[in-house]
C-alpha cells in the first residue's frame, strides 16, 4: 500500500467519523481534483478550484523585482543565488545533524563565489526555525552571516527574495517549486522522491529538474545553469490553473458560505511590501586578488574565504571589516575598512576615523571608510587622504572594492598623481567602475 500523501489523503480530510473536516478544500489546479477523487472520494464534493493567491501576489509583484534587488543590496552585475531548504531531515536544511546539505555547503559557497558579482541569500522553512529556534539557526549560520549570507525573513520577505533571485539551489518544497513556475533557474540539491504523490506534478519536477553534485566545484554548475536554463514547463503550467483570479474565487466562496451578497468592488490582495534595506554585512576576512590590466585600470576579485590562487598575474591581499569577530585579523590586514555616516560623532569624521586606525595598525596599508553607495574616504600610509566616488552610471560597485584597487596600483609602485588626473577603472567579473579620485577637500571631477 503506498504512503499517505501530505494533505491528499484520508487521514488528513476525514473526521472520525468518515466525514470531510472541512466545507470547502481549495485546490489551484483540475489535475489536484483527480488525484482527490482518487485518494479521497468522500472529500471530493467539497472542492473547489479557486487557484493560489500566494502566486498570485508573486505575480503581480514582478514589476517591482528590480526594488526587491536593491532591498538585498543588488549591484550592477551582480547575481543572487538563493536558498531555499522545507523542513524535513531529507531537505536541504536537513536536521541539524553533521550530514546536512545546506550547512556543509555554505563555506564553500562563499568562498568559491567572488562577493562583488554574486549575493547569497537563504530561505528556511518556518518551522525550520520554529523547530530549532531563531538563536540555534542564526548560529549555525553564524560563519556564512558574516560572510555575506542574507537570512531572509521566512513569513514576509521570502516571495520577495524569490523574485529578485537569478537561481534557485533548493528541494522538493513549495518554495523552490515556485521559482520553477517563475522560470527562474533551479538545482535541487536535495530531491526525495519518498512520500511524494508519483502523480503530482511536483513528483515529475523533483524527478526531472537539474541536480547541485555537491561534490564538484560549484560556481561552474551555478554559471553552467544560468547559461543553458531552459525552464520545465510543469511548474509554469500546474501551479495554478487560474492565475491572478484567486481573490475573485476566494471571496466569492467565502460570501456563499456566509450567506451574504458580494460587495461591489473586486477583490483585491494585499500588495508584497518593499522589505528593509538589507546590503551584504561581511565582517569576515576577504582575500582579495588584483590584476593590473593597463593605464588605471585594475581588475578585483574578493573572496570570503580562500578558494585557490587562479592562473595568470594576480596579486592577493587581506582586507578586513573593523568589526571582525577576529581582531587579531586587523593586525595582518593590508585594507581595513567600515561602513558608516560620515557625520557619524562616534568616529569623529572619516578623516578621523582613518588616522585613528593607521596610528593602532602599523602594518596597515590603507584604511577606508565607505560613507555612501558609490563613495569613501580612504587613508594612506603615505598620508595622503582621498575621496574615491563612483563614476554616475549603472555600473556600481560597493566602494570597498575601489580601494582595493587603488591598494594594488599603489603596491606596484604606481603613480597616485596618474589616478588623480585620469580617474581609476576598476573590474568586477564583467562589470566595468570608473572611479574618480580627489584629494579630500577637493572634489574636481578629474574623469
Amino acid at each position: 500500500m503506498p504512503s499517505p500523501v501530505f494533505g491528499m489523503s484520508r487521514e488528513w480530510l476525514l473526521a472520525e467519523d468518515g466525514e470531510p473536516v472541512a466545507d470547502a478544500l481549495v485546490l489551484s489546479h483540475p489535475e489536484q481534483y483527480e488525484r482527490l477523487r482518487v485518494a479521497c472520494p468522500e472529500a471530493a464534493p467539497t472542492a473547489v478550484l479557486a487557484g493560489d493567491p500566494c502566486l498570485d501576489r508573486i505575480l503581480a509583484a514582478r514589476p517591482y523585482r528590480d526594488r526587491f534587488r536593491r532591498a538585498l543590496g543588488l549591484r550592477t552585475g551582480q547575481r543572487l543565488i538563493l536558498l531555499n531548504s522545507t523542513w524535513n531531515p531529507e531537505s536541504l536544511f536537513g536536521d541539524g545533524g553533521g550530514a546536512d546539505i545546506l550547512p556543509s555547503l555554505l563555506p564553500r559557497l562563499t568562498a568559491e563565489f567572488p562577493a562583488d558579482e554574486y549575493r547569497l541569500a537563504a530561505v528556511l522553512h518556518p518551522n525550520i526555525w520554529h523547530g530549532h529556534g531563531p538563536g540555534q539557526i542564526r548560529a549555525w549560520l553564524n560563519r556564512a552571516r558574516r560572510a555575506g549570507l542574507a537570512l531572509v525573513d521566512p513569513l514576509e520577505g521570502w516571495r520577495q527574495a524569490l523574485l529578485a533571485a537569478d537561481a534557485v539551489i533548493g528541494d522538493h518544497g513549495s518554495v523552490t517549486y515556485y521559482a520553477a513556475a517563475l522560470g527562474t533557474p533551479v538545482l535541487l540539491g536535495a530531491a526525495p522522491l519518498d512520500g511524494l504523490d508519483p502523480g503530482a506534478p511536483v513528483y515529475d519536477f523533483v524527478r526531472d529538474a537539474p541536480r547541485l553534485d555537491t561534490r564538484a566545484e560549484l560556481r561552474p554548475q551555478v554559471e553552467s545553469l544560468l547559461a543553458t536554463h531552459h525552464a520545465l514547463p510543469g511548474p509554469a503550467e500546474f501551479a495554478s490553473s487560474v492565475p491572478g483570479e484567486s481573490a475573485a474565487r476566494l471571496r466569492r466562496l467565502f460570501y456563499e458560505f456566509i450567506g451574504v451578497p458580494e460587495p461591489d468592488g473586486p477583490a483585491l490582495l494585499e500588495p508584497l511590501p518593499l522589505p528593509p534595506y538589507e546590503p551584504p554585512s561581511r565582517t569576515a576576512p576577504l582575500h582579495v586578488l588584483t590584476r593590473l590590466l593597463g593605464s588605471g585600470e585594475v581588475s578585483v576579485v574578493r573572496h570570503a574565504g580562500h578558494d585557490g590562487e587562479p592562473e595568470g598575474a594576480w596579486e592577493a591581499h587581506t582586507a578586513v571589516h573593523e568589526d571582525t569577530r577576529d581582531p587579531g585579523q586587523l593586525a595582518l590586514a593590508d585594507l581595513v575598512f567600515r561602513y558608516g555616516e560620515a557625520a557619524d560623532p562616534r568616529f569623529g569624521s572619516p578623516a578621523a576615523w582613518n588616522r585613528e586606525v593607521l596610528a593602532r595598525l602599523p602594518e596597515c596599508a590603507l584604511a577606508c571608510y565607505v560613507t555612501g553607495p558609490d563613495d569613501c574616504t580612504v587613508g594612506t600610509r603615505a598620508g595622503d587622504l582621498l575621496h574615491l566616488t563612483g563614476a554616475p552610471s549603472e555600473a556600481d560597485a560597493d566602494p570597498a572594492a575601489y580601494a582595493s584597487a587603488l591598494h594594488a596600483w599603489l603596491a606596484a609602485g604606481k603613480s597616485l598623481g596618474e589616478l588623480v588626473d585620469r580617474g581609476m577603472t576598476v573590474r568586477t567579473g564583467p562589470t566595468v567602475h570608473r572611479v574618480r579620485i580627489a584629494p579630500e577637500g577637493s572634489r574636481t571631477d578629474h574623469s
